[in-house]
Order: C-alpha cells, then sequence, then structure tokens
C-alpha cells in the first residue's frame, strides 16, 4: 500500500514537473526537416569537420552541410548509415557491412573508400558499424560483435572480437571502455580488454555513455540514471533530477565542454542537466523540438547541440543571448504589451491578459473578464490599467475590473492624481478616481480622431499621432472638457507604424523616413540624425520607439537587429547598441512592439508566438569565421551543369561563358543574421550590395581573365577571408589572334577598296557635275544666243522695217516730185516752146539725176543688205539699170509706179521687164516679181 502511494505521489510529482517545464524559456532551435535536408527521417549520428561542415549519419547515406546547403551522398550499398567520425581531413562512416572514409576531390565533392575492401576484412554476417571514434592515431569502429583499431600511420586494422553483444563503447580521459553485455564494463590496455567492473547494475542495465566526473567514472543507464564507480563499487549518483528521471528511457547522451550533460529520451525530448546533476530544461516537441526521439547528440566547435533525432535534426544554439518561450500548446496569440507588476509578470495578447509569478516557470494563468485585444499595460500610482478593446480594466492579479463607458481604449496617461487622459478609438476621455474606484468621467468635445499615440504636455497641451492623419496639437480647456483648438502639424508626414513618444524631456516622432525632435521655440519637428540611427531605412521594420524607465534606454526594432540608446556618460550624446537578430525571431505585430526589463541586464520582448527573453551580459562579438566556395558550376545555353575543380583555374571555350558559385558559411546560430556580397574582377570593381542568397549565376560572360571573390557577414561583422576562384574565357574563334590579324588585312584592303571606290565614285560625281555644269553653261549660253538672236532679229525687223518705210517714203517722194515735175512739163509744153525751153532743160536735168537712186541705193541696200549681191552673184550680165528695176520690182512695185522712178512710160517699162526675164532665162510661165522676192 505504501510502495503504490509513493508511486502515485511519484507519478503526480513527476506529471506536475513535466507540466511546469512546457512552459520553459529555452534557447533558440534550428530545425531541419526532411524536406530541407533532403533524406531519410532518422539520423543516428552526428561529425563535424575541421571546416566546420556538419556530418550526419542518415537512414539513406551520409549528410553534409555547409551552413547554406545540405548535400546527400548515399550509402555505396544502399543501406542504413549508422555512424560518422570526421578526423583531419577525412569523414569516416560505418554502415552495414562495411566502413570506409570519405575525402574531398577536386570538384569539392566526397569520394568512398572502403577499408574492409583494402584491407580485405571478412566482416560478420548482418555486422554493423554502430560507433566511430578518434583516439592516438588510431580510428575505432565498433560494431555490436567485434571493434576494429585501424592504424592512420600503417593503414593496418586489429580486430577485437567480443563473446556477448558490444552495446557501448566510449573514450574517456584516454582510455577506450565498452560495455559487452551481461559481462560489464571493460577498458582495452595493449590492444587486450581488461574487466573493469562486473557489477550487477552494469550487467543488467544498458550503458547509454560513459563520463568522468570528479576523477571517478560516471556511467549513464537507459532506464535507472547515474552511477558512479568508487573504490571498485557502483553507487547512485544522488542528484536532484533522479526522481525526474525515474521514468525516462534514454537513448543518447552528451557530456559538455562546460560540465553540463544533456541527455536524449525516446519519447521525452532533450534533458539539459547541469554539472550538478541539476535540471536545467527540458525540450520536447510542444517547445519547439522536431521529435521527441534524439538518437544522436553532439556538441559542436561553438558550443551548438546539434540532435539526430527520429525525425529530423535540430540545432540549440545553447550559448545564445536569447531564450524563448513558445506557446505550441493551447496557443494565446500574439504579446502586444508586457510588464512587471507586484512581483508578476503580465503578457497582454490578442486572445486577452496572462500572468505568472516572476522569475519563475511556473505555468502562465488566464486574467478573469479580460477576453479579446489587449493594447497596453500601464502601471500609474501602484495601479495596473489594462487598455483594451473593451475599454479599461483595472487588474488586481488574477481579475480585471472594467470601467464602464467607453469601448476601445488605447493607453492611458496620468494628469493628476485623482484623474487619467484616456486616448480611444474616437478620441480622448478622462477618468476619475472616486472613492477607492475608477470612473468614465467625460469625453473631451471638439476631437474625434482615434488617439493611438498621444503626450499630455503643460498648460492642457496635447500631441495626438494618428497613422494616417498626421500629427495634431491641441489645446483643451483647464477642465479638460473640450478641445479650443487644433492645429496639424506641417513639418511631418504621416506615416503607417509611426509613433510620437516623450523620452526624457523631449517629445519624438518617428516614421520611416527618421526620427523628429520637437522645437518648442519653433513650435515644429526637427530631424534628428543622431536619433534617426534608431530606425536605418534600408532595414526599417516599424518605427515605434519604446522608453523603458528601469533601464533608461530607448529601444527600436528593425530587421536585422534591436537597438537601444542610453545617456552618454560623459557627454549629452546618446550611446548606440545594436544587439543582431534575425528579424523573423523578434517579429511580433508590426507596429506593436514591445520590450520590458526584467533584472540584471534582462529584457524580455513580446513575439507573435510567444516571447523572446535577450540577456546583454551574453551578447557578445561574433566569433571569427570564414566563407568558402564549395561548387562551381560551367555549361554552354541549355546544355547540362559541369562541376569544376576548385582547386586549380581553368580556361574554358568562349561558348561555355555561363558560371554558377555555391559558397556558405558555416554558421548554425539561428538568431544570426548571414549575407554575402561577391565582387568578379574582369567584369567589374565594386562589391555588390550584401544579399541572403548563397549561390549566384553568371550567364554569357565575355571572354577574359576573372577573379570570382565572395566575403560573407555576420551580424554585421565581415568575414575574415576573402574565397577567391580563378578562370579564364578564350576568346571566340572569329577574335583570336589569327583572325583579328586577318581582319586588321582585311580592314586595311577594304578600307583601300572604300577609299579606291570613294575617290572613283566622287570622281564619277565631279565628272556627271562638271559635264552636267557644262550642259547647263552651254545651255545656258545658247539661251542668251537664242535670246541674242531674237534681239537682234527683232532690232533687225525694226531697223528693216525703219528702213523700209525710209525707202517706200524716199521712194514715194521721188515719185511724188517726179510726178510733179512731169505735170510741170506738160503744163510748159503745152505753153509753147519759146519761153520755156530753158525751164524744160531744168526740169529734165531733175528728172534725170542720179542722186535719187543713189540715195534709194542705199537705203534699199540697209534694208536687205544681200539681195543686190545675190542677183548679181546669179546673174551676171545684168546692168546697173536692170539691178535698179529689180530694186523696185523686189520692193513689188507695179510697172505704173516704176515708169516715174525711171522717168520712163509704163509701155517702156514692160519692155525692160521682158528684156530682163530674157537675161534670167526665166521660163514663160513663172512670174518674174515672184522670183525677184524669192531670191
Amino acid at each position: 500500500m505504501c510502495y503504490k502511494l509513493f508511486k502515485i505521489l511519484v507519478i503526480i510529482s513527476i506529471s506536475l514537473f513535466g507540466y511546469t517545464s512546457s512552459s520553459q524559456e529555452i534557447p533558440p532551435i534550428n530545425i531541419f526537416s526532411t524536406e530541407i535536408y533532403g533524406a531519410e527521417n532518422q539520423n543516428w549520428a552526428i561529425s563535424q569537420g575541421t571546416n566546420k561542415f556538419i556530418y550526419v549519419a542518415n537512414n539513406e547515406g551520409l549528410l553534409e552541410y555547409n551552413g547554406a546547403n545540405w548535400q546527400l551522398y548515399a550509402t555505396p550499398n544502399e543501406t542504413i548509415m549508422r555512424s560518422v567520425k570526421s578526423f583531419e581531413d577525412k569523414i569516416y562512416t560505418g554502415f552495414y557491412m562495411d566502413f570506409g572514409y570519405w575525402k574531398r576531390n577536386d570538384f569539392g565533392l566526397l569520394e568512398y573508400a572502403s577499408i574492409v575492401k583494402e584491407q580485405k576484412i571478412k566482416m560478420l554476417q548482418d555486422e554493423q558499424i554502430w560507433e566511430i571514434f578518434e583516439l592516438d592515431g588510431y580510428i575505432i569502429f565498433k560494431s555490436l560483435e567485434r571493434i576494429y583499431l585501424f592504424n592512420l600511420k600503417t593503414n593496418t586494422i586489429k580486430i577485437i572480437n567480443a563473446e556477448r553483444k558490444i552495446l557501448k563503447l566510449s573514450i574517456v580521459d584516454g582510455i577506450i571502455y565498452f560495455q559487452e553485455n551481461t559481462k560489464g564494463i571493460y577498458r582495452i590496455e595493449n590492444g587486450v580488454p581488461k574487466l573493469v567492473s562486473d557489477d550487477v547494475i552494469l550487467k543488467e542495465n544498458k550503458v547509454v555513455d560513459i563520463f568522468l566526473k570528479d576523477q571517478k567514472l560516471l556511467f549513464l543507464t537507459q532506464k535507472n540514471g547515474f552511477f558512479f564507480l568508487e573504490n571498485n563499487q557502483i553507487k547512485p549518483w544522488k542528484i536532484p533530477s533522479n526522481n525526474f528521471l525515474l521514468d525516462k528511457t534514454i537513448y543518447s547522451a552528451n557530456h559538455l565542454k562546460n560540465g553540463s550533460i544533456v541527455i536524449g529520451t525516446i519519447s521525452d525530448g532533450l534533458i539539459y542537466l547541469t554539472k550538478e546533476g541539476k535540471l536545467n530544461y527540458q525540450v520536447t516537441q510542444a517547445l519547439g523540438l522536431s521529435n521527441n526521439t534524439v538518437l544522436s547528440i553532439f556538441e559542436d566547435l561553438d558550443s551548438n547541440i546539434w540532435l539526430g533525432l527520429d525525425n529530423g535534426i535540430n540545432t540549440i544554439n545553447l550559448t545564445s543571448p536569447f531564450k524563448l518561450y513558445e506557446k505550441k500548446n493551447n496557443f494565446w496569440g500574439t504579446i502586444y504589451a508586457s510588464i512587471v507588476f507586484n512581483d508578476y509578470l503580465y503578457l497582454g495578447t490578442n486572445q486577452g491578459l496572462y500572468y505568472r509569478k516572476k522569475d519563475t516557470e511556473d505555468t502562465f494563468q488566464f486574467v478573469n473578464n479580460t477576453q479579446g485585444q489587449v493594447w497596453d499595460l500601464e502601471e500609474i500610482d501602484n495601479t495596473l490599467f489594462c487598455s483594451h478593446d473593451s475599454g479599461t480594466f483595472i487588474v488586481k492579479n488574477k481579475d480585471a475590473q472594467l470601467i464602464e463607458g467607453v469601448e476601445g481604449t488605447w493607453g492611458v496617461k496620468k494628469i493628476t492624481n485623482t484623474t487619467i487622459l484616456q486616448g480611444n478609438y474616437d478620441g480622448l476621455y478622462v477618468l476619475e478616481k472616486v472613492g477607492s474606484s475608477w470612473k468614465l468621467r467625460n469625453k473631451i468635445k471638439g476631437f474625434y480622431n482615434s488617439s493611438k499615440y498621444f503626450i499630455l504636455e503643460k498648460d492642457n497641451k496635447i500631441f495626438v499621432n494618428h497613422e494616417y492623419n498626421g500629427v495634431f496639437k491641441l489645446e483643451v480647456d483647464k477642465d479638460f472638457t473640450k478641445v479650443l483648438k487644433v492645429n496639424k502639424d506641417e513639418s511631418v508626414e504621416k506615416g503607417i507604424h509611426s509613433s510620437l513618444i516623450k523620452y526624457h524631456k523631449d517629445i519624438f516622432y518617428s516614421s520611416k523616413k527618421g526620427v523628429f525632435r520637437y522645437d518648442v521655440a519653433k513650435n515644429k519637428f526637427k530631424l534628428d540624425t543622431i536619433y534617426s540611427k534608431l530606425i536605418p531605412q534600408d532595414k526599417f521594420l516599424s518605427a515605434k520607439l519604446l522608453f523603458d524607465k528601469m533601464s533608461n534606454k530607448l529601444w527600436s526594432f528593425t530587421k536585422e537587429d534591436i537597438r537601444y540608446f542610453t545617456p552618454g556618460k560623459l557627454s549629452s550624446k546618446p550611446s548606440l547598441e545594436i544587439i543582431p537578430i534575425k528579424g523573423s525571431v523578434h517579429k511580433g505585430a508590426s507596429g506593436y512592439e514591445n520590450i520590458i526589463y526584467l533584472s540584471d541586464k534582462k529584457y524580455l520582448i513580446g513575439t507573435s508566438d510567444g516571447y523572446l527573453i535577450v540577456n546583454l551580459n551574453n551578447i557578445k562579438e561574433p566569433n571569427t569565421f570564414k566563407v568558402s566556395i564549395n561548387k562551381v558550376f560551367n555549361h554552354e545555353f541549355d546544355a547540362p551543369k559541369s562541376r569544376l575543380s576548385l582547386s586549380k583555374s581553368d580556361t574554358f571555350k568562349s561558348y561555355k561563358n555561363n558560371f554558377e558559385f555555391f559558397y556558405s558559411v558555416p554558421n548554425y546560430n539561428k538568431t544570426s543574421s548571414i549575407k554575402y556580397q561577391y565582387q568578379l574582377d574582369g567584369l567589374n570593381e565594386k562589391w555588390s550590395k550584401l544579399s541572403n542568397s548563397s549561390s549566384l549565376l553568371f550567364e554569357n560572360l565575355p571572354h577574359g581573365d576573372y577573379i570570382f571573390k565572395v566575403r560573407a557577414s555576420i551580424d554585421n561583422k565581415l568575414s575574415n577571408n576573402v574565397a577567391e576562384y580563378s578562370f579564364k574565357i578564350d576568346k571566340p574563334w572569329y577574335v583570336n589572334n589569327f583572325m583579328v590579324t586577318l581582319y586588321i588585312f582585311l580592314f586595311i584592303y577594304l578600307a583601300y577598296l572604300v577609299n579606291d571606290l570613294h575617290r572613283k565614285y566622287y570622281r564619277n560625281q565631279r565628272e556627271k557635275l562638271l559635264e552636267k555644269a557644262q550642259k547647263e553653261l552651254e545651255l545656258q549660253e545658247l539661251e542668251s544666243s537664242q535670246k541674242i538672236i531674237k534681239l537682234n532679229n527683232e532690232k533687225l525687223r525694226n531697223d528693216i522695217e525703219g528702213k523700209n518705210r525710209e525707202l517706200a517714203t524716199s521712194t514715194m517722194s521721188i515719185i511724188r516730185k517726179n510726178e510733179f515735175l512731169s505735170s510741170i512739163k506738160t503744163e510748159l509744153v503745152s505753153g509753147g516752146k519759146e519761153n520755156l525751153n530753158k525751164v524744160v532743160k531744168i526740169i529734165d536735168k531733175n528728172l534725170n539725176n542720179t542722186d535719187d537712186w543713189k540715195m534709194f541705193q542705199e537705203a534699199f541696200n540697209n534694208a536687205d543688205k544681200k539681195f543686190l549681191d545675190k542677183i548679181k552673184s546669179k546673174h551676171p550680165e545684168l546692168t546697173p539699170n536692170d539691178l535698179r528695176l529689180c530694186a523696185y520690182l523686189r520692193l513689188n512695185l507695179s510697172s505704173k509706179e516704176i515708169a516715174p522712178l525711171l522717168n520712163i512710160s509704163p509701155r517702156s517699162v514692160e519692155v525692160k521687164r521682158y528684156r530682163l526675164r530674157k537675161k534670167m532665162n526665166l521660163p514663160h510661165d513663172e512670174n518674174l516679181t515672184s522670183y525677184i522676192i524669192e531670191v
């Protein structure tokens, strides 16, 4: 009965302990699922290389992790890989019926070599290698039946056989210990097993691991806890966690460098014990572990704890200054506000208000009546006010009393000992203390904007910030009943996630564009370049500033860190401190970030699925680290990729001008922000911007010599090396030296040919132009000549017409004169001969005067210069009188008109005409006058 009661009490205590432990604050955990690492579920062993790469023995083969990418190397015989150990430049592995080592080739890939085949070892049927160790130049491979000692210098193998199954092998203080089933613990001396203890406890209990504690051997059993070997006797290690371990089945363990012990269980996750054996914390699937069965535990060079789980791989950042509280079960939402009040820690979430005793691991309890959204928690005169979607609550331990009157409260500020200013969804209200209780007194009329951020100043002035409307400056009456004046501040722009805060005596407005300080004298905000460092634009997450009165720090949150200002010690200039942490770790509701001081530089930060504890005492500079290029691929367009050697530079054909680089830093801290930047000498001389990507593809690179360089940045600290890879791209065939020479000659020839053609062309053009110009000139001259001829002809015609007129006039004058003289002569003849003989003689003389003919001939020649010459040439026998008659006929004069001119009768003219025809030998039917006119 007593035993049953004791067992019940133990179970109850364990249950309570386990329930409490489900609310622990634990270090950050990196989760690697099967989808991420690309292999099977179970992971049996973990090791780390000199390059800090992690190696895991997985059901499917050997996993390699370089900090950025996982690489799987399948087990050569397609069996489960059970063990792995990295030593120097080789990775030793063991699996079904084989063991050996992997070595990296020039291409960065691991290649396997079988020691079993090299040494021609005949393994036992179904034998598997479960553990691998290194000691004094030997690699030790352990199966359930044998221990293989491989000498690294001589490459020889020694085999130690066991009568029973070898359950566990450990190296403690340079000595190999192993447990043989039902026989006890042995150690190896000079290559021979020697019994250490055959105590019944060691014979009947499976030993999970063996440690050295206080210069004594410490055995951890699978189901019965720890035992010491002291004076050849086995004694239990009496520690506070014995009862807790009582019902746990332990599968793996590791003795850490700091003396603590980490235990992996079959179904209860990870248990962390201090070096005194006290339970520090337990991490289970409910607290973030991928699986509750821990098959292997490994501590890396940076004191991170790697867990090979029954389903997945996890890394616990044991030395991180951050601890996380994640509520996986009964999730109560994002934390919007937190406060320590009367030794209790209160958390306000979108589900309500929770509390627990400060500095304990008690489960958080719900504060009654607070279901819904909590916006703010504020202590005023030892009273805790909870600003809530339902209104304002007065909180007392686990109970909360709502102040009736108005819903939707953002926050509260003290006016006097009996009045409080309250910011609500629809403006500002006043609460008043009546007796021992608070009541809603009135709304401040005249302002109806949502008042999330507000500051009460002297002279009844209130600053209110609205994210979508900007900053308002209000003047209210002395009783805080109505707004007398509203001014919109135009010196700052409205902004999403902006905030308004009073820090010491200054008012600060913050937005994505920086932090602005209010200038009282000028009544406007001015950009403060020093405080704007709290909100760098390239890392902007939220512009909310938080003032923690307990630590006198002004906080802000960015995508890559948490920042705070503390007052300067020797000057008025504040000191900026930066806590590097990825935004995904501290991410909460944007614009509602919150942080509170706990104790001794410890702070609580509310997140979207719990909270984060940061201990500033543990903030350290990042360790030195190196970046490495792990893979380089080359390919031509639309062709398969080929992996390149990492140990030597190479020259590539011009069409193989696409290169892809993979690089990484073996940093396994979940909270660290790892970024890379590159430079490609030969293409550009500047470093690229920092990027999260751990690979880079260059396409269609031109020919030339290149050096690819990459460096990393962890938490704003650069790697202490620059990884490089050199390569060269040949010139394409059409630009090689021969072709370039040929191009030069062709160019010269073409230049000469073009020049020659150019000259010929322009010569022809010039000749054509000259010919055209000549023709145009000739045409112009012809036109001018024709114009001149035309003018001359016109002039001649005018002269001829004038001469003809003169000739006609002269002729007519002669005719009239002769007619006149003839008439006179006739009259005189009829008058008598005696007295008139003398007059008649004078008249005859005038009628026969040749002067008139000479004048006529001159006029006729002027009118028709060539006629007389032509007629003379054709008829040389003509006399002057004949020519005279021809001239008169040329003028188309009749015989009657010619008679007076010749001073003969018309009949005589006809005779002359007849004689002239005969001299000219004209036919009878041809007209004489027409002939003469046509000459």
